[in-house]
């Protein structure tokens, strides 16, 4: 196939990571919550805060010193939300708890969501965040670790996926694209359009500070990231799931279509029937599969 270079979230952010980028450090100062989910604070290598919630799920008598009894021999699945997402959102934790009957889970704010600090870049040095959460599912003792992202979390994915493979403590295992676009500045559908407006316009960024609890970079991206298109081509070996749902508003199917030849053997395509766009439209049956898949690739 011919690859492209437009996509999805329009231009917001800063300078691309690179696989030469500085390790990722996070920092935590934990705080139990209910049960025997974690709260802590991580702070990614470019120095930003970002709230995560650890969940054990299978894992038995968790001691949070970073270490957890039996975790070694447990996958982490990674939750990477979509724009306008945080860790507290009905959509994340719904998510979040289907995938914890079937692993341990980690979740988390990109930055300028939710109680994260920063500005959000739209999935440019968002690799930073994941690459953070990633590393502290790794110290809690979990020795496989799965990324899975949703919509602009899917780029983010991806991308961490081909640029991180070489770093021991911060690489995915296996990674899964939810909704994710394949190409930067897509324009193609009126909720893109509304979504470029958010981004581009100071309006629609006053609207995503105030209304959606969405702190968005008023910066273009210099030098453009790594397209997620590409970045499919460098995840293998490491398993690669697409999934995408047949009425996705957001993105056609061309998007997974380009993913998955651009992956190609390395890759599997689910195209849901009815499916519409991320977590909200994801039922408790797709996410079960996709845990399932996460837990067995």
């Amino acid at each position: 196939m011919t690859s492209v270079s437009e996509g999805p979230f329009g231009r917001s952010a800063v300078s691309s990571v690179t696989p030469g980028a500085p390790r990722t450090t996070p920092r935590a100062a934990p705080r139990t919550t209910s049960g025997a989910a974690l709260r802590t604070a991580l702070r990614t290598d470019d120095g930003v805060r970002i709230e995560a919630v650890y969940e054990p799920g299978a894992v038995e008598g968790p001691s949070f010193d970073g270490t957890a009894e039996g975790a070694a021999d447990v996958t982490a699945i990674v939750l990477a939300h979509g724009f306008t997402g945080s860790v507290d959102r009905p959509a994340v934790r719904r998510a979040a708890g289907v995938f914890a009957g079937r692993a341990a889970v980690v979740t988390f704010s990109f930055r300028g969501h939710g109680g994260s600090d920063g500005r959000s870049t739209v999935g440019d040095r968002e690799v930073r965040d994941l690459a953070a959460a990633v590393a502290w599912a790794r110290s809690l003792g979990h020795r496989r670790v799965v990324t899975v992202g949703f919509s602009m979390g899917g780029s983010v994915v991806l991308r961490h996926g081909a640029l991180y493979a070489e770093r021991p403590e911060e690489r995915a295992d296996a990674v899964v694209a939810v909704s994710a676009p394949a190409r930067w500045f897509y324009r193609g559908t009126a909720p893109m359009r509304r979504v470029h407006w958010l981004v581009t316009r100071p309006t629609g960024r006053l609207v995503g500070r105030y209304g959606l609890r969405t702190r968005i970079d008023s910066e273009q991206w210099d030098p453009v990231p790594l397209p997620p298109v590409e970045a499919a081509r460098r995840i293998a070996p490491a398993p690669l799931l697409i999934v995408h749902g047949d009425r996705d508003a957001y993105f056609p199917l061309d998007h997974p279509r380009s993913l998955a030849e651009a992956a190609g053997e390395g890759a599997e395509l689910w195209l849901e029937p009815g499916m519409g766009h991320a977590e909200n439209a994801a039922d408790e049956n797709v996410l079960t599969r996709i845990a399932d898949w996460a837990v067995t690739a």
